[in-house]
This record gives C-alpha cells, structure tokens and sequence, in this order.
C-alpha cells in the first residue's frame, strides 16, 4: 500500500463526543444528558489559567482538550480510557470544561452540566466585548477585582517573562494601549472571516493577538496579570525563530517584523489598507544624492557632479515608524570618572525631517547624502530612538537622555509646505515609552504607558505595574514611543 495515501486515525478520544453520531445516524441530544452537578463546590478558580496553549498534559494533544476544573490540568477527550476520564476516577476531580466548545461536563458519569454560576469561568476563558463597553474604555477609571481579590485596571495588566521575553512583552503592552487597534481586535468578528491561502501560519499572529488584547482588558479576570505564552509561541513559529522566548531579542526589530506581518496576515498590500496601516502608516519624500569616491582629486569629483548618475532623486515612500538618530555619545569623563551621560533636545533629532538636514549614508562601494520629509503624519505616531550600533564585534550603546514634552509635540514644519493645508492637526501627545535599561545585549526593558480613563501614568515591568509621574518618564532611555495626533482639537487630558 502507498504510504502516503495511508489514512491517519486518530485515537478515539480525540474526537469530539459532541459531535458523534451513532450508527442509527441519531444525535444523542444534549437535553437528556443535562443535569445539575453536586460537585459545582469542588471547582478551585484560584488554579485556572487559560493563557497556556490548550495541549493535554499527556498526550500532548490540542485535539478535543478538556481542563480540569478542580486541579487546573488539561487532558483530553471524556469517552471510557481517555485521560481525562481516567483522571476523574483516580483523583474524585469530577467537573471539565471542553476548552473548544465552552460546555461543562461531570465525569466520569459523561452528563452535561448546565448551571448560570459557572459563566464567570466561561468569560475569563472567551472574554467577550460589546460596542458599549468597548466605547466607554477610555472614559471610565473604574478598577476591576480579581478573584484572589487584588483590583487592576484592565489594559494596565502585567505580563509574565517566562524567560527573556520582556522585549517583546514591552512592545505588545505599547500596542494594546492604542484604541483604535486594540478596538479592532476585541471584536473577533472584525477579521474572522478574512480569507487566507491554504496553510497560511501567519494568520495565527491576528487570532493570538486577537485573544492576547481580550484578555489584557478582560474587566473579569481571575488574575491581575496575564501570560503571553500562546502570542509568543505563534511569535516564534511564525518568525521561523527569528524572535524567541528564551532569548532577549530587540524592541525595534521585534516591532517592525510584528506590524509588518500583522498587516500582511489581515491581508494589507501596497494598494490595500488594514487596521495596521489606517493606525500607524505615514509617508515621507526621500532625496538621494549619490556621492563621488572621496579619494578623487577635486577636479574629477567636480566633473562627475554634472553626471546623471550624480543628480538628486526623488522618491516617496511609506512607514511605520521614524526613526530618530541620537548624537555620537562623547567619551570624556568628568573629574569623578563618571562617564557624562549627555542629552539632547527631542527637536534636534527630529530635524532629519526637515527636507533641509543631509545625512551621508555608506554601502560597501558608494556613499550618498540623503534628506527627508514628511508628506503624511498617520493618527498614531512611532519614534525609535536609534541607540545601538552594530560592528563586526560588538553592539555598542548611545546612552544620550533625549529631552522632550509629554504634550503639545507640532510637527507642522516637518511636513513638506504643499501637504501642510492638507493636515489640520499636527499635534502629538505621548501614549508610550519603551525604555531600555543597562547593557546592549543584556539589558532589560519596561514600559510607560498613559491610561486614556484616568489620565494617569503607569509603568510596567513584566509583572510589576506602578503608578508613576509623567515628569520621571523624560529621565528614561527611552527607545520606542508612540504618540498619539490630538484631532478635532480634544483636550488633552493627561494632567502633565
């Protein structure tokens, strides 16, 4: 027999009962199989967690995949020598829930349980989000209590580093505080339906993020904290290791593959606009002059400039995020033999897109002087701060503080003169702030980030959230931050 035509059986328990039909072609109903359960009292919310990925602790399987209610682990399946059977009767833990369908069980007796008190554990599993309260978010400071009875306030949640994943941690906590994209992904029927080509993986970037954002403004949950173990696993999986749990990883790098392959998966091309480009995409116009050899004699450089190859070019050109060059960092130190730690005004590095200030960039053969300007300021704004530089050896860190309001950013002169009328705001507030701490390679990162209800600022650092004034945040090495257009000229309610 040819092996590949070989049908693979899986074992019995992992198909779903539910969905059985007997030989008579009869569906076994639920309502005769429903009934109230005396063991209701046995379940220990305290122990559930639904943010690991759904696998049976031993098989290993995500098919059919039942927790248990009692102790918190998953087996599979709930017909007679599934595992989860087999654990009911070992253990007397007699209450699951099928984590695809959302129904409860009694084993091993295999009835149905229905029973309006066990919904809470339903929400925390499958948070679900009406337009109401996805409107009333930024205008509410209401605080949430959770189960073990700590109070948080959703969206300001912590993130658990289950090793070296605090970079991107930093990045996904920076996303989820900007509405219109967390708005998007807290209605799961916004991009259900979107169409991928067969065996497409990236999609599961959207559904991740998708479930990661329900559960970060979850006003429901168990837990003040969250688990980013299955976004971070499709990270991994879908950046073919590129970015992993185990390793540190950098905060710009991880935020421009992440939007880039987010919009790519909700199906964005050059001509088709997402949720991700609505949000964050500007554009800017690029003149590029080539430069002559700088070993010539002057006479020949002269010549050369009259070339074609030598003239200025024009190109536009759409982003995500600007990034801003920081002065080199000086090596002097003071009479202490304290390094200087410099700064610099936010202004001056934003003067790369005035269309005046020329930049010399180097490839391996060619040098040319490149000056940029903006033609389009997008609602939500990204600066990355560029504060490494990699060599042949090693990476180095620009440790320069850069100074800059918390408000009130206009960004009017770095657009070109003809787009200027096309932009009635050109005002920016700060949303975010990505810092990193310490060395290059083994530094760590935390994050600021404004709440829209209270005003208030918070910084978190994987699990750690703390209040924090908005003055102290201008002290940070700050490396991403996201700033947010003021339109309809809204009153800045951030209290700075």
């Amino acid at each position: 027999m040819n092996p590949e035509k070989r049908i693979k059986r899986e074992p019995e328990e992992d198909v779903d009962e539910d969905e059985v039909v007997s030989k008579q072609g009869r569906h076994e109903t639920e309502d005769r199989r429903s009934r109230h359960c005396p063991y209701l009292d046995t379940i220990n919310r305290s122990v559930l967690d639904f943010d690991f990925e759904k696998l049976c602790s031993i098989s290993l399987s995500h098919i059919n995949v039942y927790a248990c209610l009692v102790c918190g682990k998953y087996f599979q399946g709930r017909g007679l020598k599934s595992h989860a059977y087999i654990h009911s009767v070992q253990l007397s833990h007699h209450v699951f829930l099928n984590l695809h369908t959302l129904k409860f069980y009694c084993l091993p007796d295999n009835y149905n349980i229905i029973d309006s008190s066990l919904e809470d554990i339903t929400y925390v599993l499958k948070p679900t989000f009406t337009k109401a309260l996805i409107s009333s978010m930024d205008k509410q400071a209401k605080l949430s209590r959770a189960y073990d009875g700590t109070t948080y306030l959703p969206g300001i949640v912590g993130l658990n580093n289950i090793k070296a994943n605090d970079y991107a941690n930093a990045v996904l906590q920076a996303l989820s505080n900007v509405p219109p994209l967390r708005n998007y992904f807290l209605e799961e029927k916004n991009y259900r339906d979107i169409k991928r080509p067969p065996g497409d993986i990236m999609f599961l970037l959207v559904q991740r993020f998708g479930e990661l954002m329900r559960k970060l403004w979850n006003p429901r949950n168990f837990k003040a904290h969250v688990s980013p173990h299955e976004m971070l696993q499709a990270v991994v999986l879908c950046s073919k290791k590129n970015f992993q749990i185990t390793k540190q990883g950098d905060g710009v790098d991880f935020l421009s593959w992440f939007l880039n392959a987010l919009n790519s998966a909700l199906g964005g091309t050059k001509t088709k606009k997402t949720t991700v480009t609505d949000v964050f995409q500007g554009s800017m116009r690029i003149f590029t002059k080539k430069l002559p050899h700088p070993d010539l004699p002057a006479e020949e450089k002269e010549q050369l400039l009259h070339n074609d190859e030598y003239q200025e070019t024009v190109v536009d050109s759409p982003f995500m995020f600007l990034t801003l060059d920081l002065p080199t960092a000086p090596l002097y130190k003071d009479e202490k033999e304290q390094l200087i730690i410099p700064q610099v005004p936010l202004f001056s590095i934003l003067a790369k897109f005035n269309g005046i200030t020329e930049k010399e960039y180097k490839t391996y053969k060619e040098n040319f002087l490149k000056r940029f300007q903006l033609t389009k300021l997008p609602p939500y704004l990204i600066f990355c701060i560029k504060r490494f530089t990699k060599n042949n050896f090693f990476v180095e860190k620009n440790p320069t503080i850069v100074n800059f309001p918390i408000t009130n950013v206009d960004l009017r002169e770095y657009l070109a003169e003809e787009f200027q009328s096309v932009h009635k705001n050109t005002t920016y507030d700060l949303v975010a702030n990505i810092v990193h701490d310490g060395k290059p390679t083994e530094g760590s990162y935390r994050i600021h980030v404004l709440h829209h209800g209270t005003g208030k600022w918070y910084e978190m650092q994987d699990l750690q959230v703390t209040d924090i004034l908005p003055q102290m945040i201008t002290l940070s090495e700050a490396y991403i931050q996201i700033w947010k257009r003021r339109d309809n000229e809204e009153k800045n309610q951030q209290g700075a």
